[in-house]
């Protein structure tokens, strides 16, 4: 019997990208699964494409930047289910722009949906989650741990999360409850590389690259939903792929001027 059969789910931002494929991912294995985001319409439409034969997955739309929706949310899915043993938090987005023109307002919008957000619902469903001795998984990015030219307000919003899921390790860890922080290089997607025409009109054309140039081949967002479940199962504090990226963010602490001349050749 797979770990996550019969327990209950949730998966912020999983009506697309990496968020439907680890939704997808637990479906395979018999969990029960809440999908959320804002679009109704393609939340049903991805429930829906996820259901089949006895597995069913269960869609409530909710805005993660919002207290009150994101409440609303948790209590709805322990009134369905009566337990939360999973939660994910991969409700977020990218962002390009030239760092001097990029604007506190910018900086503030992309912080509150790519990190508050893991903040609120997280917290919503702690009490839930320690009653279970549960899990938590945090979807980050390698901008999580090093930072990289042109990706706008984009790392300063992911990079809190490596220090929140620390603290939930260290605090809540020994009450029973399991963090994982994933730290992904870009991940494959259709419109992966015109996705930031508009935002990178005025800057270099590798900014408008997947990872802004990095250099680096696309992640099967399949295959990385089955890595993140596997990982989390195990109980590892963090998944970071490419795992050699670890030996950059190693060398990046120690010698941050060698760190960023590697970053700057890589992209």
């Amino acid at each position: 019997m797979s770990h996550w059969q019969n327990k209950v789910a949730l998966v912020t931002g999983g009506s697309k990208g990496l968020g439907l494929a680890i939704a997808r991912a637990l479906v395979e294995t018999r969990a029960r699964v809440v999908i959320t985001a804002r679009n109704q319409e393609q939340l049903a439409s991805t429930a829906a494409e996820l259901s089949w034969s006895d597995c069913a997955c269960s869609w409530l739309p909710a805005d993660v930047t919002q207290s009150d929706q994101v409440n609303a949310l948790v209590a709805e899915v322990i009134r369905l289910h009566g337990r939360l043993d999973l939660l994910v938090n991969c409700a977020g987005k990218s962002d390009r722009g030239e760092i001097g023109a990029v604007t506190a307002e910018q900086f503030h919008d992309l912080i509150d949906l790519n990190f508050l957000s893991a903040v609120r619902v997280t917290r919503a469903a702690l009490p839930y989650l320690l009653n279970s001795r549960g899990y938590v998984v945090h979807i980050g990015s390698l901008a999580a741990k090093s930072a990289s030219r042109y990706l706008g307000a984009y790392p300063a919003s992911k990079f809190p999360l490596a220090a929140y899921a620390q603290q939930l390790r260290m605090e809540l860890g020994p009450q029973g409850l399991h963090v994982l922080l994933v730290c992904p290089g870009p991940i494959r997607r259709d419109d992966a590389g015109s996705r930031y025409d508009v935002a990178a009109a005025e800057l270099p054309s590798e900014a408008r690259r997947p990872g802004g140039g990095v250099r680096l081949k696309g992640i099967d967002p399949d295959w990385l939903a089955r890595k993140i479940l596997a990982a989390s199962e195990r109980g590892h504090p963090e998944l970071v792929v490419p795992a050699r990226a670890k030996l950059l963010f190693a060398l990046a602490q120690l010698w941050p001027t060698l760190g960023d001349w590697i970053i700057a050749r890589m992209t």
